[in-house]
């Protein structure tokens, strides 16, 4: 093996030419030392001192903001009048008596949420041609007017049902615009007509996780002027464990797109002031604002196929395509909405259904396994003595965001390094922050050691947040640096993860890796096709 100059872990300089094999076995006897050689206390009272968590940095996220992150992903359902008329936005005309989907089964969509890995199920209650998926007693205009189970129905209390049998999280999009009652355009009068009929929604199905609403209107439609502030002041009165979304927050807000693409660059915080629900610039909502003063994370909405409603002529994207998505929105520090309209019948199709599991079995076999699980971790500084396990780098490997590496205070460096103890293939990166302790990284970078014995950099990146993953052409290394360059605060990281994605073709000579001396293969059939998977 060549000699090379190295510079390597914790601050520990080599000045003469030292072989890779020394460095390895160094690296190994610097582990050892630090599990034997440390210091006594001089008292069994000072033992018991702990440095407090470091301050976190403001905003931070609400308890119901902080489950709504957690959830990850959320499933849409629009359905209603459209869904029989092949159309996106429906007049508010049409007759209830199209209104007729024998086979409605509510408990088949959230079964295909659940097993397709999303947290919570969002169901379009009232679009905007007006029609209510409830029997409203502010309106004839709903489902106790159609021919759907004898005018007996209520979709809103049947999925409600499902839902809490399944242990999903319920949301309800009520649309302000409203094409079909008369007194739209009149302020007072719709605004009370609205708040009524949110109230019916909110006290009628139990726990409600999320409220959705946005400022979509057509052209030359009336004008009118929505009362938000008391909306969302009744909501979280009714429902005070509900995230509120919109353009503009107060909980979540949308990230300018409808092809849920999120920004590389993507923060929490957010000025809700600076924004105006129905007026958005877009990439002031894609990006968030490092200088914001509220907590408001962005939600990428987008559906499965080319509408919003479901389309007898269309079909769904592929797998592949969704995971694409996944990464430029879950992987940025967002949640991903994804609409999967049920069709006529009141039933999820089967192709669609097909690619949701088509989908989760990709994610499976990317995600399910963490490269770096036995990795061998050190940090630049540590916050505490070297007995205080609640800040170790080690916390880094353990999922969740409540435990976390934290660096001493005022360092220059701000570093992890991981020994991997072997050879290990991969290209994907997956970085997360404990953001109960406020969105603080600004920029890093993602090194590994290789043959020549310095440090290559395989991949920049910006903000972190709740989840940053990032994809690289594939390499192979056993030492790995992750690197903070700047940060609005002493950077804290939970969580990271190296991972193996065999059908993003970012490099496709690579098909296995090996697990602790062990090849590692799933077989999956993507359109008719097999892939093998590790």
């Amino acid at each position: 093996m060549k000699n090379h100059n190295i510079i390597f872990f914790t601050n520990c300089n080599f000045p003469k030419p030292f072989s890779l094999l020394n460095l390895i076995s160094s690296f190994s006897l610097f582990f050892l030392l630090s599990l034997f050689l440390q210091p006594v206390s001089s008292s069994s009272s000072s033992s018991l001192i702990n440095n407090p968590p470091p301050l976190p940095i403001l905003p931070i996220p609400s308890a119901s903001q902080i489950q709504w992150q957690l959830g990850n992903m959320a499933l849409f359902l629009h359905f209603g009048p459209n869904t029989f008329t092949d159309s996106e936005w429906g007049t508010g005309h049409v007759h209830p008596s199209v209104f007729n989907p024998i086979n409605l089964d509510a408990a088949q969509w959230v079964r295909v949420a659940k097993d397709a890995g999303f947290s919570r199920i969002i169901l379009t209650a009232k679009h905007h041609d007006g029609f209510c998926l409830w029997p409203s007693e502010y309106t004839n205009y709903s489902v106790s007017s159609s021919p759907w189970r004898n005018g007996k129905g209520d979709v809103v209390g049947e999925l409600a049902k499902a839902a809490k049998e399944a242990g999903l999280g319920l949301g309800l999009y009520l649309s302000p615009w409203d094409r079909h009652e008369s007194c739209y355009g009149k302020t007072l009068e719709y605004n009370e007509f609205y708040l009524g009929q949110m109230t019916e929604l909110l006290t009628r199905y139990g726990e409600i996780k999320e409220v959705w609403l946005d400022g979509a209107k057509g052209e030359g439609e009336k004008d009118m002027e929505y009362f938000f502030d008391s909306w969302f002041s009744l909501i979280h009165q009714l429902q005070p464990g509900a995230v509120i979304f919109s353009d503009a927050g107060p909980d979540c807000r949308w990230i300018g797109d409808e092809a849920g693409v999120a920004k590389p660059t993507c923060w929490s915080l957010f000025n809700s002031s600076s924004a105006k629900i129905g007026g958005t610039d877009s990439r002031y909502s894609g990006e968030g604002d490092p200088y914001g003063h509220d907590w408001i994370p962005a939600e990428c909405d987008v559906s499965i196929r080319p509408g919003w409603f479901w389309h007898p002529s269309e079909v769904p994207k592929s797998a592949r395509t969704l995971l694409d998505i996944y990464y430029k929105s879950a992987g940025r520090n967002c949640l991903l909405l994804l609409n999967v309209p049920p069709n006529s019948s009141g039933l999820i199709s089967d192709e669609d259904v097909q690619v949701l599991q088509e989908f989760t079995m990709i994610r499976d076999s990317i995600f399910s396994y963490n490269l770096a699980e036995n990795a061998l971790v050190d940090g630049s500084s540590t916050r505490g003595d070297d007995e205080d396990v609640r800040f170790t780098p080690a916390n880094v490997l353990k999922e969740g965001i409540y435990t976390y590496w934290a660096p001493a205070e005022n360092q220059p460096t701000w570093a992890l390094y991981l020994n991997l103890q072997d050879f290990i293939s991969f290209n994907v990166l997956l970085i997360q922050e404990p953001i109960h302790m406020g969105q603080r990284i600004i920029e890093f970078h993602f090194d590994i050691l290789n043959d020549e014995g310095v440090w290559s950099t395989v991949v920049t990146g910006t903000t972190v947040g709740y989840r940053r993953i990032l994809r690289f052409p594939a390499v192979e290394s056993q030492f790995l640096r992750l690197v903070i360059e700047k940060s609005r605060a002493d950077p804290l990281v939970s969580y990271l993860g190296i991972h193996l994605d065999n059908f993003s073709h970012l490099d496709s000579h690579l098909d296995k890796t090996s697990i602790n001396g062990s090849e590692i293969r799933r077989q999956i059939t993507l359109n008719n096709s097999e892939i093998s998977a590790v």
